[in-house]
């Protein structure tokens, strides 16, 4: 998926998660998302503040804070802007839905595939639908496996092959786990509710693998 059709499915999808959001009562604002130690509240956050430029001096504060850790400087930038009163996540969603602002040391194709996991962390636990077509989430799988360190451990999946049964999308060698490129995607960025949608003789060994792992809210904005 070129650099064009990428950005037109993350302007889709942050529409997309506005429109359910806002839909949303006081209570499911507060529930826990596939995101380790986040609630709905905090991966919309997290979504909304992708676009918007974060001042030098609060970076600075949430790195020192975070002592040099990557996913605790996300954590802590994340939570810090879900607290504030002044920050509406629905409202910055839909008018900043188009931007192609990017924050530092991350490229669109990140983008991409953040926001299509981070729609689904919201939507699932909610059981809700956010849609995502089946070469949207391929192109953000094809991604996503690319990423390590400081993110994700590198070898999750070795020894695995996956196989989407709804697009030509293929990842790996070893036994194999077949699925719909979606449910591939949500197990590639260790969210184990792709587990329910997938076959064949690796999952075994992936649902081992994801038992000692958390869907950690760190990604690459």
């Amino acid at each position: 998926m070129d650099r064009e059709s990428s950005w037109r499915i993350i302007e889709q999808q942050r529409l997309a998660i506005a429109d359910l959001l806002a839909e949303l009562s006081d209570e499911e604002w507060d529930r826990p998302s596939l995101c380790a130690g986040w609630r709905v509240r905090d991966v919309a956050a997290h979504v909304a503040c992708v676009p918007l430029r974060i001042p030098p001096k609060t970076m600075l504060r949430t790195a020192i804070r975070a002592r040099g850790n990557y996913n605790r400087l996300i954590d802590g930038l994340t939570l810090d802007y879900a607290a504030d009163p002044g920050h509406d996540p629905v409202a910055e969603l839909r008018a900043h839905a188009a931007s192609r602002k990017l924050p530092a040391l991350t490229n669109y194709r990140n983008i991409h595939f953040d926001t299509i996991v981070h729609g689904q962390d919201i939507a699932i636990p909610l059981g809700r639908t956010l849609r995502v077509t089946p070469q949207a989430a391929a192109a953000g799988a094809d991604r996503a496996v690319e990423v390590g360190w400081p993110v994700w451990d590198r070898h999750r999946l070795d020894g695995l092959r996956l196989i989407a049964t709804d697009t030509v999308w293929t990842y790996g060698l070893g036994s194999e786990i077949r699925g719909p490129a979606l449910a591939l995607l949500l197990l590639v960025t260790g969210r184990a509710a792709g587990l329910a949608q997938v076959h064949g003789p690796g999952v075994a060994t992936l649902a081992a693998r994801l038992e000692n792992t958390s869907a950690a809210p760190a990604d690459f904005d």
